[in-house]
């Protein structure tokens, strides 16, 4: 859960802020999300896997809702420092382009998520729903052991989006790891169209 809502972060700013990061809002434009697919690029290892994933509807409107379902399992405990890398491409004319990190927005890294976390949900706050419904964590440490997340609606409150992001196909690449061991990977494709 956590590798997806950080890949999510990549385009969409839903992600708390960073310490260090600045707090001007960009110019943004409403926006749809098309064409969602996914993979596990794991190295056949990493010991937390993405085993099912869907996203709902096609196009997701923002603002909206959306509904998420997703299966994890982890063969280890996820504790800090988390750090997630990463990696979008945005497709212009025939050839994809990496979208630089601007405003913890595009090719991000982050080097501690499990502080993101308590930051967004400080210790000793509840769970935001469903995740509290259904007794999924939402900070470090993330026990071992397999996580499923039903059909479960979230509401999206994005209005607009930078408008470098706007109307496109993109890749996002998402790796998770602790000190050298890699823990899971995640690949997504997607696009956005502005109304």
């Amino acid at each position: 859960m956590l590798v997806l809502a950080l890949a999510l972060c990549a385009l969409l700013p839903l992600c708390p802020a960073v310490p260090g990061g600045v707090e001007e809002p960009l110019p943004r434009r409403l926006s749809k999300v098309r064409g969602f697919s996914w993979k596990d690029c794991g190295n056949g290892t990493d010991p937390f896997v993405v085993q099912s994933l869907s996203i709902a509807p096609d196009p997701i409107c923002l603002p909206g809702d959306v509904k998420v379902s997703l299966a994890v399992s982890s063969k280890v405990d996820l504790t800090a420092p988390l750090k997630v890398v990463l990696t979008v491409e945005k497709k212009i004319a025939d050839m994809w382009i990496k979208v630089p990190c601007l405003d913890q927005i595009g090719s991000c890294t982050y080097d501690d998520v499990c502080s993101i976390l308590d930051n967004a949900i400080p210790p000793g706050t509840p769970c935001p729903e469903p995740l509290l419904s259904y007794g999924l964590p939402c900070r470090c440490p993330f026990k071992q052991g397999s996580y499923s997340l039903p059909p479960s609606d979230f509401y999206l409150p994005i209005t607009e989006l930078p408008s470098w992001l706007t109307n496109g196909d993109y890749h996002i690449e998402s790796t998770m790891s602790n000190g050298a061991q890699q823990l899971a990977c995640v690949k997504m494709a997607l696009s956005l169209h502005s109304d």
